[in-house]
């Protein structure tokens, strides 16, 4: 999720456990850890596929969390020597507050290294979008309630704790809209004899109403939308041409690699002009995507590596527009959408 929420939600956090006890310092800790894992975010690792793929790694780890918890509850206790008697609320918010945020990451589709250092695909399970305003603005109303009524009665802390169960219904009526989606998509997928490896369903930008469905194949890749309010059933499905034999020469390159385990197999492979490029086909929608690198170049007879480098897509703001009118309407027109300009920077556009 995005920064703002977290901080947010830890600071939540913070006055649940401890607000009544030591007052406003308990959000302000809970705010501090509920930010802490994005600050991997200001690491240069001088490598576009290094910075997108170790975001959410290491700080995210839930091993190393729980390590750093002691040493930031001794720092709080060096500083408010007369809250030692709560020495194990304060580990309960540091460490909350920590893995409350990695957790809420999961629940997004970017990918999160919970388990890190091992080697497993990082945890998406895709329930929710990076922005939410559903999920966010109960957190806002609770800590902001928590805030102004001060500790002279308990209603800002009755009213924050309700507004965190609030946004944790929210999650879970998010990870019950997915089932429910990828039930319609499976059955979708068999009514119109369409052969895949494997499905994804993403909530649509700011809500958990319409889903987009991302279906691989072999060689190409399906795209199709589904919103709650739809009358059917059935998902109408366009397919889009992907071409992984223009890896052949470079399947051991470390960008390659490494972007195939973090997309989890979600991903195309083009050419453009001479270059060879991976799209992340998790974030974003046809024909513009968030994520995308160039990591070879075409080769005779093979690809040939290069260094990596970011592919940016002209950005689609008429898409945003397009989702709004998607949620209630079955077929909206496509009309104010146009192919997207691709270029990577600083080389070359066009």
């Amino acid at each position: 999720m995005d920064s703002v929420t977290q901080i947010t939600l830890g600071a939540a956090v913070g006055e649940v456990i401890l607000g009544r006890q030591v007052g406003r310092k308990a959000m302000l800790w809970g705010a501090i850890c509920g930010l802490l894992p994005d600050l991997d975010l200001l690491v240069p690792l001088g490598d576009v596929v290094k910075e997108f793929t170790y975001h959410r790694g290491p700080s995210h780890s839930l091993f190393l969390l729980a390590a750093l918890t002691p040493p930031f509850v001794w720092l709080i206790l060096r500083l408010y020597r007369h809250m030692v008697q709560y020495r194990l609320r304060w580990y309960a918010l540091v460490f909350l507050a920590f893995s409350t945020h990695v957790l809420l990451d999961c629940f997004t589709v970017y990918g999160t290294q919970i388990f890190w250092p091992l080697t497993t695909p990082p945890v998406m399970w895709s329930t929710i979008f990076i922005i939410d305003p559903t999920y966010s603005i109960p957190l806002f109303v609770g800590v902001l309630a928590a805030l102004i009524l001060g500790r002279r009665s308990s209603w800002g802390h009755a009213l924050n704790t309700a507004c965190l169960i609030l946004s944790t219904a929210y999650l879970l009526w998010s990870a019950g809209a997915k089932l429910y989606i990828e039930d319609v998509a499976q059955k979708s997928l068999q009514r119109q004899n369409i052969t895949y490896r494997k499905v994804l369903t993403v909530p649509s930008p700011f809500n958990t109403v319409l889903w987009r469905i991302l279906v691989m194949d072999d060689d190409k890749y399906y795209e199709g939308f589904y919103s709650l309010f739809d009358p059917t059933r059935n998902i109408k499905f366009t397919q889009h041409p992907s071409d992984p034999q223009l890896l052949k020469g470079i399947e051991k390159h470390w960008p390659v690699r490494r972007l195939q385990w973090f997309t989890h197999g979600f991903y195309s492979v083009q050419r453009l002009l001479d270059d060879i490029v991976i799209t992340d086909l998790r974030m974003g929608m046809e024909p513009s995507y968030v994520f995308r690198f160039k990591i070879g170049k075409v080769g005779n007879p093979h690809a040939i590596p290069t260094d990596s480098q970011r592919v940016y897509s002209e950005r689609q703001w008429g898409q945003l527009h397009w989702v709004w009118q998607r949620i209630w309407t079955p077929e909206p027109a496509m009309s104010h959408l146009r192919n997207a300009r691709t270029y990577i920077h600083p080389t070359y556009s066009w």
